[in-house]
């Protein structure tokens, strides 16, 4: 099947929605020339009216120069921390780069803030979406989990009120565990990301999860989660795929459900069936606990794979998908009698995708367990370095001769291998012009 992508946050909150929950502001209340906040502050006078000026201007565009000239003009002001978040709510209407410098600057004077560590979080995470270069991705996702960990953990100022942290923590749970689940994903780790998504599901209303948001992206992303655990857990993904598939609008509905029903054949073997999970799916938010009792099991892929060859009189004639099926969950004999028939044999293969390159070597995804988790399972050794590398997650035809395989992970080995270039339509003669016949 095709990997179901989902290009974006359905209907994610915007950068300056989450920075307004995230930054509560200081309300100060001062005398004729005492000039003291409610919190015991005192400002004097020409200092409390620049800062007054400065968070009266009406517009962020407006308000944010106007806190840097009052930061630059008062670096050791006593309310710094307070014109810092300000300064990141301001910012995060119109510039995500100065809006983490903002939260940078808070940290470094309030290394807790949950307010600054929210916006760090938030902001990595969504930068992330337009990284291309994996190392670079990787890095950025792993620094919003950084922030996110120790947003969890953080505690409450004294000069915070229970009611205020409440809010702000409330607000930015959802935006770690989110954060720590997608790292966590890029990097294999599916435990870590089902039970951070499974802790945004659960303190949710199921209404929540319901409409186009991160929590109905949550869901899906937990089906995700289960399709790439060790050992991938098919039923747990078609349940939370379908669920998320079946709120969803378009274009996304029809993006996530080749998901759903991927993992629902897998685990039972078959489409029957499936129009009532989506009727449970859409009645609950979590799968009920004898889910997998009424829901009959696939035969177990040794299983399938023996049926095959013990029912296909000439097993060369099976399809490529087959015979890796076969010689990555068959018995040893029954993977021996397929490799035979293909031993030796050069083939030419279509619409691989491509997972890596080198002057040596390419590797590529050609059955869809392969594609659908983004890896290789098939590498060719270059005859000699291609001229132009196909890019990483391009289709290309190659040719090569089987050499070897091993099994678990499947990785069929090609020796001889090309990149079969595809051929050239001769350019039509302009209108009125007839071809030169050669002497």
């Amino acid at each position: 099947m095709k990997k179901a992508v989902v290009a974006s946050l359905l209907a994610v909150a915007s950068a300056a929605t989450c920075a307004r929950v995230a930054v509560a502001q200081t309300q100060v209340n001062l005398g004729a020339n005492a000039q003291q906040t409610g919190g015991g502050i005192q400002l004097a006078p020409a200092e409390y009216n620049d800062y007054t000026a400065a968070i009266g201007q009406t517009t962020p565009q407006a308000q944010a120069p106007a806190l840097e000239q009052f930061l630059q003009k008062y670096p050791q002001s006593q309310v710094k921390t307070d014109v810092l978040q300000r300064l990141m709510a301001a910012y995060s209407a119109f510039d995500p780069a100065k809006t983490l410098d903002a939260a940078d600057r808070v940290l470094q004077v309030d290394p807790n803030n949950i307010r600054a560590l929210t916006i760090e979080t938030f902001f990595r995470l969504q930068g992330s979406d337009s990284i291309t270069d994996p190392a670079a991705k990787q890095a950025a996702l792993d620094k919003a989990a950084s922030y996110a960990q120790q947003g969890l953990s953080a505690t409450k100022p004294k000069d915070m009120s229970d009611a205020d942290f409440a809010t702000a923590k409330g607000a930015a749970t959802p935006i770690f565990h989110r954060a720590i689940a997608t790292d966590a994903l890029a990097k294999k780790d599916a435990a870590t990301a089902i039970t951070n998504l499974k802790a945004n599901l659960d303190g949710a209303k199921p209404e929540e999860t319901k409409t186009p948001g991160p929590l109905l992206q949550d869901t899906y992303t937990l089906g995700q989660a289960y399709y790439a655990s060790t050992p991938p857990d098919f039923l747990s993904c078609a349940w939370y795929a379908t669920r998320a598939a079946s709120f969803a609008p378009e274009p996304y509905k029809t993006q996530m459900m080749p998901l759903a029903k991927f993992c629902y054949k897998r685990y039972h073997g078959a489409d029957d069936g499936f129009d009532a999970l989506v009727t449970q799916a859409q009645a609950n938010l979590n799968p009920p606990a004898n889910l997998s009792d009424t829901i009959k099991p696939a035969p177990k892929p040794a299983d399938v794979a023996h049926q095959v060859v013990t029912s296909t009189a000439d097993l060369s004639t099976l399809a490529i998908s087959d015979k890796e099926f076969i010689l990555q969950n068959g018995s040893t004999e029954d993977a021996a009698k397929v490799w035979d028939t293909i031993k030796g044999k050069t083939v030419q293969i279509p619409d691989a995708t491509v997972v890596s390159v080198s002057d040596t070597a390419l590797q590529v995804s050609v059955s869809d367990d392969a594609v659908q988790g983004k890896t290789a399972d098939f590498t060719f050794n270059l005859t000699a370095p291609l001229k132009t590398a196909p890019t990483v997650g391009s289709k290309v035809t190659v040719t090569g001769t089987y050499s070897s395989f091993t099994p678990n992970p499947i990785m069929i080995t090609m020796s001889d291998g090309a990149v079969v270039e595809p051929k050239k339509t001769p350019a039509k003669p302009a209108p009125g012009h007839r071809p030169v016949r050669k002497k």
